[in-house]
């Protein structure tokens, strides 16, 4: 008998195993952009195979349609949600794939605004309201055999309106792909590492233990091995696992924890980014059926109810700004490099942290904010049942929320940049017993996908008693938008807790605009009940940051009470960019916000010195406003600083004294009887000077000059160029109120993706090849083809001398991804 038992052994393990293909087929991941249709419209035949889409509109992903409309008070989204056409919309596409009898194939949506509904071939394979959510569906019994073609029609409803607080655009507007795995595979967002719950992360170890589920598609258990290696950033083995001979059942529910340990191990930190990767192999009979690669990186944070935030065991302030997920003039279609240069811009602000307001993002902004050392809130809903807009959430919120919650915790949970989970944002359970127990529901839901990081939500009730959310008892942190004033309360309303200032300032600024005085707050509304009545006839804010909502506050006060607030483990500012829709305080033709500390066309305001001379170590003067003033008129003049004791200010040479900062006062100001000429800054610590800042009184337009954020791009077909135009006079100073209408002539492998000037109030369409200036500026964005060569990019206006620059598109291995900013060349008439 025991002879037999080897035997019997062998022969067990063999009928275990599937009958399989010389080499397992492995997975594929394929970017599914190109070569799609678009029809604006509904078409109740469209998701049949063979409905005839020849008159359709050939695209490329992502796209979102509304940003390709024309502003008008009369569209169904109105002024809040950025006045530019919904409607329903409708995408196609043929393509082939053969799926053999061990293959199974899936179609992956990063996101789809909103209520889509995906056909194959004829066949519902399900619909997901949510418009932020990321999803896919199995395509594998669907698919036509022997290569034939296959139709995939994605339905796209954005026509309830107004469904969201800011402008949310339309479409399939975030990255699609084609994925085939083997039928034994991790499945769907199937693992999860983690390096905090298991034991204490030291300097000389780690340990790293990942969850793993893997899928089963046969019609019996199978016998495997579940084998994950650990690479550091240059791809070196650091760590190993082998499960040998586990149990594979049929189905999807086939969970594994594996434990490995780290030597020595680098730390993720928002100076130093430091990112492994785990690559898990499921092993059948000898031949790896499935490879599946998870980045990740190793740190360990804490909330603390006196000290605050520490990364790494390192006090540290986060200090975020919340973001909306639109790019400007690209509206919500996703582009990489887009996102990239709003995160550069904010970095070199001193931004170290981003709330992701209100939804979850796209994907590859989460790897953006990883690779570049963000710490990021992620949010998942802007309300629950209690609704905001007639047509938004709330609707589906009771049938969808717990698969949504589940899905954006599932995806995003092995990302280090994530240290807090956001359930809500001033949610209107706040103020009903109903907010105890959806708290409780919502929390428990992440808490089963996710143990190491703390659950919050944007809270705007510090009242105990009036605060129903906060009852529940279950936040690890508490969050609170506004309301500064009350924040030396905090720790003796809720003891023990820890708190983040979730939103601050709220403060209403044009760029390169002032209204004098500018120790003057303005207002706008003064309360929820009052029309405003006041404001500028323009449409514009004071740049001075003078000027606020009643539940605002300019940045100097809000700043301060988080600064002085030890207990608070950060803030995040509302907000880093301008955005499209919620155009407070104004109405129409105001179409987009004010609140940002950069403007929709990537300008920085004013007040985003404020901060980079708060959040930085390195020397800051900025000077304002412009010197371009009525004869006699006087005016208030500001300079923002760091790294230095003083800051005197001189005029055509003469000096009009040296000013200090105060303890409540975060910039120094003269008040300045106007005369044209040369105003300078100098700053200085210890009586030597560290910076000087000059503004001089510029005369009429002359010409243009051409600024590209980089020159060297990829010929990819999605890479960008950011041109920035300004108007000069004749010596070379920025005309600060020049608006000429500039026009853009384009030669070369590219296209201008876009055209912006920052006002809020501008009804000129961002799809456009010419656009007026706005205070002396605006800008052109270039989007590289799939052809290498020369791109050309000519920028002129009736009276000015034009500006021509260069850009060139190469190969993706040689074009730089870093800044490699041009300047442009001026050209005769």
């Amino acid at each position: 008998m025991r002879q037999l038992l080897p035997f019997l052994l062998l022969l067990l393990l063999s009928l275990a195993r599937p009958a399989a293909a010389a080499q397992p087929p492995g997975r594929g991941v394929e970017n599914f952009n190109k070569g799609w249709k678009f029809y604006l419209g509904d078409e109740a035949q469209a998701k049949e195979a063979g409905f005839n889409d020849a008159g359709w509109r050939p695209l490329t992903l992502p796209h979102d349609w509304s940003i390709e409309g024309r502003f008008d008070e009369k569209n169904p989204a109105k002024p809040e949600g950025g006045g530019l056409p919904t409607g329903i919309g409708w995408y196609r596409k043929t393509f082939t794939a053969k799926a053999t009898k061990n293959q199974r194939v899936y179609i992956e949506f990063d996101g789809v605004y909103q209520q889509s509904e995906v056909w194959l071939n004829g066949q519902l394979l399900g619909r997901r309201p949510n418009g932020y959510i990321s999803f896919r569906y199995e395509l594998t019994r669907h698919l036509r055999p022997n290569g034939q073609p296959n139709v995939l029609a994605v339905r796209v409803d954005n026509s309830a309106q107004p469904n969201s607080r800011w402008y949310s655009g339309s479409g399939i507007y975030r990255n699609v792909r084609l994925v085939t795995t083997s039928a034994i595979a991790v499945d769907h967002w199937g693992t999860f590492v983690s390096t905090m719950r298991l034991a204490p992360v030291t300097k000389e170890l780690s340990p790293i233990g990942i969850d793993i589920q893997v899928s089963n598609a046969f019609d019996r258990s199978i016998l495997g091995n579940i084998e994950t290696v650990i690479l550091d950033a240059q791809g070196r083995k650091v760590a190993r696992d082998l499960k040998r001979e586990v149990s594979l059942s049929s189905g999807n529910a086939n969970s594994f924890g594996q434990l490995l340990y780290v030597k020595q191990p680098q730390l993720w930190s928002v100076q130093r980014p430091y990112l492994y990767r785990a690559q898990t192999r499921i092993i059948v009979g000898g031949k790896v059926w499935d490879e599946y690669e998870t980045t990740f990186g190793i740190r360990t944070f804490a909330f603390d109810a006196q000290t605050g935030f520490s990364l790494n065991g390192q006090p540290l302030k986060i200090l975020g700004v919340n973001q909306h997920h639109d790019l400007g003039a690209l509206g919500a279609a996703f582009n990489l490099r887009a996102a990239e240069r709003q995160l550069q811009l904010l970095q070199q602000m001193g931004c170290n942290a981003i709330r992701m307001s209100h939804n979850p993002p796209a994907p590859e902004l989460l790897d953006l904010c990883d690779r570049m050392g963000f710490l990021v809130m992620d949010e998942a809903f802007d309300m629950w049942q209690k609704k905001k807009n007639g047509k938004d959430y709330h609707q589906d919120f009771k049938a969808w929320h717990r698969r949504d919650l589940q899905d954006m915790v599932r995806r995003d949970r092995n990302h280090p940049s994530i240290i807090v989970w956001s359930i809500g944002n001033e949610i209107r359970e706040q103020f009903d017993s109903t907010g105890v127990r959806l708290t409780k529901e919502l929390v428990a839901t992440v808490k089963q996908l996710d143990s190491t990081r703390p659950v919050t939500s944007a809270l705007t009730e510090q009242e105990p008693e009036k605060n129903f959310i906060s009852q529940a008892g279950v936040l690890d942190i508490l969050s609170f938008n506004y309301k500064h004033e009350g924040y030396p309360k905090l720790p003796q309303s809720f003891p023990g807790k820890p708190f983040l200032a979730t939103e601050i300032a709220a403060a209403f600024e044009t760029r390169g605009h002032y209204d004098l005085p500018s120790d003057s707050v303005r207002v706008w509304p003064l309360d929820g009940k009052t029309k405003l009545t006041t404001g500028n006839a323009d449409f514009t804010a004071s740049s001075y940051d003078n000027a606020r909502p009643y539940w605002g506050s300019t940045h100097e006060p809000a700043w301060l009470a988080v600064k002085r607030s030890p207990f608070i483990a950060g803030t995040f500012v509302w907000s880093g960019f301008d955005y499209l829709g919620e155009p407070l305080p104004y109405p129409w033709p105001a179409r987009s916000s004010y609140f940002g500390l950069i403007d929709l066309a990537g300008f920085p305001k004013d007040a985003y010195y404020l901060y980079q001379s708060e959040w930085t170590d390195k020397p800051v003067l900025h000077l304002l406003p412009h010197w371009n003033w009525r004869a006699g008129q006087t005016v208030d003049v500001w300079a923002y600083y760091s790294q230095a004791d003083e800051v005197e200010l001189l005029l055509n040479g003469k000096s009009l004294g040296t000013k200090k900062k105060s303890a409540d006062q975060l910039h120094v100001m003269w008040r300045v009887p106007y005369a044209p000429g040369t105003l300078q800054a100098v700053s200085r610590k210890a009586g030597k000077t560290v910076l000087t800042r000059t503004i001089k009184t510029a005369g009429a337009p002359a010409r243009i000059e051409l600024t590209a954020d980089r020159s060297a791009l990829r010929a990819d077909g999605l890479d960008l160029s950011f041109v920035t135009v300004r108007v000069l006079d004749a010596q070379g100073n920025l005309v600060p109120d020049a608006a000429n209408q500039v026009k853009f002539d384009l030669s070369g492998p590219a296209s201008i993706a876009g055209v912006d000037n920052g006002y809020q109030a501008s009804l000129e369409p961002f799809k456009a090849t010419e656009r007026k200036a706005y205070n002396g500026q605006c800008l052109a964005i270039v989007q590289t083809s799939e052809q290498a060569g020369t791109i050309t990019l000519k920028a002129s206006a009736d009276g000015l001398q034009p500006a021509t620059i260069t850009l060139k598109s190469g190969a993706s291995s040689s074009a730089s991804t870093k800044n490699n900013p041009a300047t442009s060349v001026a050209t005769g008439n």
